[in-house]
Formats: C-alpha cells, structure tokens, sequence
C-alpha cells in the first residue's frame, strides 16, 4: 500500500462542490476524517470516530505519491510566507499543539517532556509557543538533547541505563528548580511513563502521547495518592489552524527538524536515513516533485 500521512500539496483540481479551495492554492493535508455524524464527530473529537479514516492506515491509502485526492475541510490553506517543506511539517506540529491543550500548558507551567525524538521536539515548540515558564527534556541520546535546548528546552537530562528512579527524578527537579506540574510522555516506553508518575508535583497533569505496549507496571497507587492526573492524547482534532498561524506569525520555527531531503525515486534511501537515524537524522522530508520549498507546482 502507499504511505505516508504527514505532507503538503497544491490544489491542481477541485470538484464540483468544493468552496474554500482553488486550483493552485498551497495546503497542508490534515490526514484524519471523520464520519462527520457520530457523537464524537460532532463534539470536535473526530480523532476518536470509530468509523474515521486515516492516511496510511490500512486499508486507506496514504499521501506519498504525486497525486492524491482528499477531502477539502481537512485541507488547510498555507498562508504565502509559509514553505511548502513547513507545510508538511504542520501534521507532527499538530500532535504538540493537541497534547499541550490536553495537559493544560499555560503561561507560567513547568514543563517536563520525556523523548527528544520528533514529537518530544514539536512538544517542546508548541509548550515555549504557550507559554511554558521552564522546560526539561529527558532522552538516553545526547544530540537530540542538543537540538531539544536550540529549539527552546531551559534544561535537558541525560538517562543512562541502569539510573535509579529516584535518582533520576531528583536530578529533574534540581535541572527545574521544582517538580514539573506537567508532564508529556512522547516515548511509551514503560521506564518512561513511570518517570512521569514519579516526577510529576502533587495534583499535577501527566499526558501519554507515545504509543507503547499494552500491558505495563506503573506505579498506579503512588498516582494515586498524590492526584497525580494521566490524561491522553491521540493524534489531533482542531489543531491544524493552531499549529499553521504560529507557523505563519513566527511563534514557532520547526525548520531545524528537517535534517534531510530526497526525491520520491530515492524513497529506499530515505527511509533507511529514518529508520536507522543516520548522520542525525530527525525529519526526513521526500519530494514528490522536484525540491522547490515554496511552490512545487508545475502543469500537467
């Protein structure tokens, strides 16, 4: 099947019915649809709808390809100083815009953010974007931390194997000045949904936004006792206009994530760079055109 879910495109034909949409405008493809009719369609949370559709998840095909039809209110118009290469990036922006609502970032909140990989550094924009007082990101990888501080984190910690919890958690809220009251987990790696229960103040929020296994061993009770919130947060609904005007108004600069650009018939090589990591690999962007960051229409 054909993949992808995370891109942007120009309008090259609409149908008959559509409105919003010319040919010839720029979007960025917001890849979830929702049946539109369902009680979790019609409060807002069509990322939950049963019966939704979504990019590259089986049997729908996804947007890696040069031509790809969907529908227009999913389609979001990319304002002229915005790039097309930022227009693809709006999706993951999407995510970090969906779990920092989630989690309640506002001014003055003390953030903790576990995995530096790209939803932990979109986390960390989208939470600096809101308002975060401090930030503390928590990845076992040192050069992600690196970029995770140019893009805005105040403090970063280094996890090696074998750390003590307790240990760890003290070196947080040193690098902090106090415990996080909010705590976005972008791994699911058990270790590290245990740490935010851990690390997280009394009465404060943790959100799960990485995917991990099924079955874990938390320490439930110890959330427990201390009200400790465990919220979630899957994909995004609503989140597209957010993540593209702090895009457009400068808010937030994702550029650094993209680390490395290929053209469709270099695909093959674009994502072993991905999948292995390869000279710092973050983003791997693939063009379906010729690489032309602006405006890759041509005529047809």
């Amino acid at each position: 099947m054909v993949i992808g879910h995370e891109a942007s495109g120009v309008v090259i034909a609409i149908g008959p019915d559509v409105k919003r949409l010319k040919v010839g405008d720029r979007v960025a493809v917001e890849p979830a649809i929702g049946c539109k009719v369902c009680k979790l369609c019609k409060t807002g949370r069509y990322n939950l709808c049963p019966d939704g559709i979504y990019s590259a998840t089986p049997p729908v095909h996804g947007s890696l390809q040069n031509y790809y039809i969907h529908v227009e209110d999913c389609c979001f118009k990319i304002p002229p100083n915005v790039t097309m290469e930022e227009g693809a990036l709006i999706e993951p922006l999407a995510v970090g815009v969906h779990s920092c609502r989630i989690a309640g970032v506002q001014l003055g909140s003390t953030v903790l953010v576990l995995g530096a990989g790209p939803i932990g550094m979109v986390t960390v924009l989208v939470a600096k974007a809101m308002g975060a007082d401090k930030i503390c990101v928590v990845d076992l990888v040192q050069s992600k931390l690196d970029l995770a501080k140019q893009l805005g984190a105040d403090a970063t910690y280094l996890v090696n194997k074998g750390d003590k919890e307790e240990d760890t958690v003290r070196k947080i809220h040193q690098l902090l000045g106090t415990a996080p009251d909010i705590s976005i987990e972008c791994t699911g790696a058990e270790s590290c949904v245990r740490l935010a229960i851990l690390a997280t103040e009394l009465g404060g929020v943790v959100t799960l936004v990485g995917i991990g296994p099924t079955n874990m061993n938390l320490p439930i009770t110890i959330a427990l006792v201390r009200e400790v919130e465990i919220r979630s947060g899957f994909r995004y609904a609503n989140a597209y206009p957010a993540a593209v005007a702090m895009v457009a108004n400068g808010t937030i600069d994702a550029t650094k994530l993209i680390t490395h650009h290929f053209e469709l018939s270099e695909s093959l090589d674009a994502f072993k760079t991905a999948r292995y990591g390869l000279e710092g690999a973050i983003k791997v962007m693939i063009h379906c055109q010729p690489r032309n960051k602006n405006n890759p229409l041509r005529k047809i």
